[in-house]
């Protein structure tokens, strides 16, 4: 039976697709084709099919969550105050063991592409908050956190600029990873898959903190909290969907998914309480707002009063 392969932010990036890396496999005379060629996963019952299509519903919310929040950063300029650095640390090393789960197993390009594509916006993210704690602290004289966001400027573009050749050019990886044991490449797969899930449970702890602590939610974007709990929620079912169409295997498909199972309905679970936070703090982000643009409107009045003052 056809496992779900697809890529997300607690997806099964490593342990799936087992049979991508043998060199025979049985001719699938009843598969879906357009899933043959973009997944090569036989897919011939309308289980699997559906747990195919809501698996590719779910790699695109993930794909489009973290966009809202960057834009939301740009236009405010507050993303230094609103997002907790811890927030993106651990989505950003939750999306680094993604990546090499994806390498370590010799997951699929579209698997691939769609983590570097996580870990792109996480480099724009950081590099954000990096920009706008440097503007906007009041005080010039921050040696250490202007050095921090160069270094960092630094090595992200360097490892931008090596990532695609360290995709493409794993010929020799590709070769060793076929001779070692399958046992090894399971063990490796079940580490990164843990890694990941609880890097992105971590990654919500922080900015639950950094709500609370501001009794403020603005500055950051619901859709991306939104976008991922769609994500999750679609996954999960997504593996849960399959199993109708499994006879002995049930058992050994919950327990190689359960990593990410888990990470993924946790990780929903405590972006339900995000939610929460969103509309407990709202009337704050609104009286907020109301009090910067009386502060706009204030502000003209008295610079007139002071210079007719000056006369």
């Amino acid at each position: 039976m056809a496992a779900v392969g697809l890529p997300g932010k607690s997806e099964d990036v490593a342990a799936a697709n087992w049979s991508s890396l043998t060199l025979e496999r049985p001719p699938c005379v009843n598969g879906t084709p357009w899933i043959l060629y973009l997944l090569e996963e036989c897919v011939d019952n309308v289980w699997d099919y559906s747990s195919v299509v809501i698996g590719l519903f779910s790699m695109f919310c993930f794909l489009l969550s973290t966009l809202p929040q960057v834009y939301e950063a740009h236009r405010n300029g507050k993303v230094d105050q609103a997002m907790s650095f811890g927030f993106l640390f651990f989505l950003f090393s939750g999306d680094l063991a993604n990546l090499a789960g994806c390498y370590f197993t010799s997951q699929l390009p579209i698997q691939v592409v769609t983590v570097v594509f996580y870990i792109i916006t996480d480099v724009v993210l950081i590099s954000q908050f990096f920009y706008y704690k440097i503007k906007n602290n009041s005080s010039t004289k921050s040696p250490a956190l202007k050095w921090l966001c160069f270094l960092w400027c630094g090595a992200a573009t360097i490892f931008l600029t090596a990532l695609p050749k360290l995709i493409l050019d794993d010929s020799a990886a590709s070769e060793f990873f076929r001779t070692s044991s399958s046992k090894s490449l399971e063990v490796s797969g079940y580490v990164c898959g843990y890694l990941a899930s609880l890097f992105y449970l971590a990654s919500r702890f922080p900015q639950l903190y950094k709500n609370f602590q501001r009794q403020s939610t603005e500055g950051t974007s619901y859709l991306l909290f939104a976008l991922s709990m769609m994500g999750n929620g679609t996954y999960g079912l997504s593996v849960i969907v399959v199993l109708p169409s499994l006879k002995d295997s049930k058992y050994n498909f919950i327990i190689k998914h359960l990593a990410w199972l888990i990470g993924s309905l946790g990780v929903l679970v405590l972006d339900f309480f995000v939610t929460m936070q969103f509309i407990a703090y709202r009337k704050n982000n609104s009286h907020k707002r109301h009090t910067a643009l009386m502060a706009l409107e204030v502000e003209p009045l008295l610079c007139e009063e002071e210079e007719l003052s000056a006369f």
